[in-house]
């Protein structure tokens, strides 16, 4: 076994790399970038080296050497597919913890890697895939297989430059809109074309082989819950297949790795019809650990890591492919900076309170005081969760990320939890456009509950009276005889302005919410809500103007835009705030001061992710303000510009 391994990672991949350097006595050693100086990652190693990026693989490698490592893990993403990164580490006397160059060469190339696996007897979707296909012969290699198709870039993937086409007519600018972003995104434009699965189902196999000629497979994980391509949740095993077909498919991916000469981890991805099972095609080959592989480890009971570890030392599989077996089922949701109520967003922010589920697996990379940017894939932490049938696994999950709290930073959790219990997720019929149809049910315009903002406006009420010196300074609007109302102005991140009026001190008192009628209520510390009779507790953290609640895996951020001085009479009419929906960077203005605007006019153009979003004026009227310019950074719902109405 080696004496140091650097992983050449950052965040949730790295840390869980560690927790197997650490049970097998192995040095861990870590890279970062400078942004990266304080992340958990760094902390948890025995080692750190700062590099300038983790792309660059003279740094990596120089990185290692110092550290004294003897090997090099990749994790996922960065570099885990670079062939020059393996070939690089080689060349340093460093052992790369993953397949030789030339099997990732191979597979790294659709084209290449269909025809390998083809002449292995795999069997592969239908399609014209020789090199530098024109447009005309693309054109007409589409019509030869069957509308519809799909073209697909050859040099790369998470659903870059791919298009599904089902009329002749959208060919010609489909082929050209595909080659442009293929170029943009891989440096190569060459399409393949391939007949379209109708009710597509994503089932891959996951491999291991070592270097004394032993190939398994370890079953399959189903990732049909995806959105624009990229997985959302997992399991395995898929309740789709049986005993034989599952067989069928491992035996076939053993062929594919064993054809390109494979040792260490890998995963062969099919596409399976959700209505003839018994069908199943190559779609590629993954050559290192999968960002899912842990319900492959609570099915399995084995550490693929450790595997991948032992391997790489030089060591033989300890099992056969009869030694295999499969216990029970497990589930894994990622969790993702993003907001699912702005078109999935992404986000970003300083973790202020963390509570990762207990009595389940969490591989994460965070704490509370990390500051989540946007310069890195949004995946934050994966729950993942085994139980003796799919339904317990299913159960269980809910529950895990009903408990799972995350304030500072907006994420998905909420949506998980809803897409967890759509019906079709419960039943398993399942298929790889069943998120985006069920998009509507499972997002879009969530009102924010009573008791929520309820519990915004005592907080201010609470605050002030712990800060008043005197009772007699305490703005509760006493006066001989009765209360009178105070009325608060509670602008809920994304949403509109809504006034909350409490008459009485926060641990007695009555709260109207909109035009609602009073409400007995109270609020009590740490944060418990007494709201019409029904008791809450939230979790709940303040980061300036903004209050973030958490409860049941929803978060909400809440500020106190404005305090109402005149009265419940449209005090939260005509909010002319125009704030950021994402942390990123100002790409530019669109108006100045004094300027006047129309409703929907570009008021700013935010980047994050390098994903470019324009924000727009929610009323027309004069710009009265303009605090930001271009290129500057901003946090979520920063103001961006202020309209008066008029």
């Amino acid at each position: 076994m080696f004496d140091g391994v650097l992983v050449a990672n950052r965040g949730e991949i790295t840390v869980r790399v560690f927790r197997t350097l650490r049970r097998l006595g192995v040095r861990a050693v870590a890279v970062h970038t400078g942004a990266d100086a304080g992340a958990r990652h760094v902390r948890e190693a025995d080692e750190a080296v700062r590099v300038p990026s983790y792309l660059d693989i003279e740094a990596v490698v120089a990185a290692a050497l110092a550290a004294g490592a003897s090997a090099v893990h990749p994790g996922y993403g960065f570099l885990a597919e670079n062939t020059a990164f393996a070939r690089a580490c080689g060349d340093a006397g460093l052992v790369f913890i993953g397949p030789p160059a030339a099997a990732i060469e191979a597979m790294g190339d659709k084209i290449r890697a269909k025809r390998t696996v083809a002449a292995a007897g795999v069997p592969v979707v239908p399609g014209r895939d020789e090199p530098g296909l024109t447009d005309a012969e693309l054109k007409a290699a589409a019509l030869e297989i069957g509308l519809p198709v799909l073209l697909k870039p050859s040099a790369g993937g998470g659903g870059k430059g791919m298009r599904l086409i089902r009329a002749a007519a959208e060919l010609p600018e489909a082929i050209a809109s595909a080659r442009r972003e293929a170029l943009g995104s891989f440096g190569d434009d060459t399409l393949l074309a391939e007949r379209f699965v109708e009710n597509p189902r994503h089932i891959e196999i996951q491999v291991f082989a070592d270097a004394h000629g032993n190939t398994v497979h370890l079953g399959e994980r189903e990732c049909s819950l995806q959105r624009r391509h990229q997985k959302i949740v997992e399991e395995a095993p898929s309740p789709l297949l049986d005993a034989a077909a599952r067989e069928r498919m491992g035996a076939a991916a053993v062929a594919a790795a064993r054809a390109v000469g494979y040792v260490g981890a890998g995963t062969v991805e099919y596409i399976v019809s959700a209505d003839r099972p018994d069908e199943f095609f190559f779609m590629e080959m993954n050559t290192r650990l999968q960002v899912e592989h842990p319900v492959t480890e609570l099915v399995t009971g084995l550490d693929l890591v450790e595997l991948q570890l032992r391997v790489a030392a030089g060591e033989p599989l300890p099992f056969g492919q009869d030694d295999v077996r499969l216990d029970g089922h497990a589930i894994e949701a990622r969790v993702y900076a993003e907001d699912p109520e702005r078109g999935f967003l992404p986000t970003g922010g300083r973790v202020l309170a963390l509570a990762e589920p207990a009595g389940v697996r969490v591989d994460s990379g965070l704490d509370a005081g990390t500051e989540v940017g946007g310069s890195y894939d949004p995946m934050l932490a994966k729950v993942i969760v085994h139980g003796a049938s799919r339904a317990e696994a299913l159960r269980r999950l809910d529950r895990a990320l009903a408990s799972y709290t995350l304030l500072g930073v907006p994420t998905n959790i909420a949506f998980l939890r809803d897409l967890l219990r759509h019906p079709d997720v419960v039943s398993g019929a399942l298929d790889t456009g069943l998120v985006e149809r069920a998009l509507p049910g499972l997002t879009g315009g969530r009102a924010v509950p009573d008791e929520v903002l309820a519990a915004a406006a005592l907080e201010r009420t609470l605050a002030l009276e712990d800060s008043a010196p005197d009772p007699w300074d305490i703005p509760d609007g006493w006066r001989p005889g009765a209360h009178a109302w105070t009325p608060w102005i509670i602008t809920p991140s994304g949403g509109a302005p809504v006034e909350v009026r409490v008459r009485g001190r926060a641990a007695s008192a009555e709260v109207a919410v909109g035009g609602g009628p009073p409400v007995a209520a109270s609020l009590t510390p740490p944060f418990t809500l007494v709201h019409g009779g029904r008791t809450v507790a939230f979790t709940a953290a303040r980061d300036g103007d903004t209050l973030w609640l958490g409860r049941d895996g929803r978060v909400w951020a809440l500020a106190e835009h404005v305090r109402s001085e005149g009265g419940p009479e449209g005090a939260a009419a005509g909010d002319g705030v125009v704030r950021s929906p994402m942390p990123g960077t100002v790409l530019a203005v669109k108006v100045a001061e004094g300027e006047r605007v129309e409703e929907g006019q570009a008021v700013a153009v935010v980047e994050a992710m390098k994903m470019e979003h324009t924000v727009t004026a929610p009323l027309a009227g004069v710009v009265t303000g303009v605090p930001v310019r271009a290129g500057a950074q901003v946090a979520l719902d920063a103001v961006l510009a202020v309209i008066e109405e008029g």
